[in-house]
């Protein structure tokens, strides 16, 4: 009987083995790998003129003010790029040519390296604010690396040349 029990009692004490430091230290780098962060609050300063001048963001395109934010613009969508200025840096963002194209040359779509930039705005609702300039209501949706939304509000999307 002692020959039977000993042997048992081994294979049971291999199958129920703590694993090893390496094993946990791999388990749990594997767990903080695949670990999304919090999203950040994005915050957005207005792009006034002294900036417009600054880096040239001269052209048609649509800019967009957050309601409730007055008529400053917090993102311009142009043909070729998309800016929105975070923490007095001016982000830039590459025009998705295969989205949606809004008037006077803007995109629905931006990307850029850590963040992207969507401009969703009603084009029947738009109204002829002066010559060549229209106002639409929009949204702006800004994700961070991760597809995270950073920032998302309604507001009037401007375009014109």
């Amino acid at each position: 009987m002692r020959a039977i029990i000993l042997p048992l009692s081994v294979a049971l004490a291999s199958c129920s083995a703590e694993p090893t430091d390496e094993e946990r230290a791999a388990a749990v780098a594997e767990v903080e790998a695949n670990q999304t962060p919090a999203p950040e609050q994005l915050e957005l300063d207005a792009i006034r003129y002294r900036e417009i001048e600054q880096h040239d963001l001269y052209g048609p395109g649509c800019s967009f003010a957050p309601e409730g934010g007055g008529l400053s613009a917090v993102a311009l969508a142009m043909a070729e790029t998309g800016y929105f200025l975070r923490g007095g840096e001016l982000v830039t963002l590459a025009a998705d040519k295969g989205s949606v194209e809004l008037p006077y040359l803007a995109r629905r779509e931006y990307d850029g390296t850590s963040y992207s930039m969507t401009i969703d705005l009603d084009e029947a609702e738009g109204e002829q604010a002066g010559e060549e300039v229209s106002d639409f209501p929009a949204t702006l949706t800004i994700r961070d690396a991760n597809e995270q939304v950073v920032y998302r509000k309604s507001g009037i999307a401007q375009c014109g040349a």
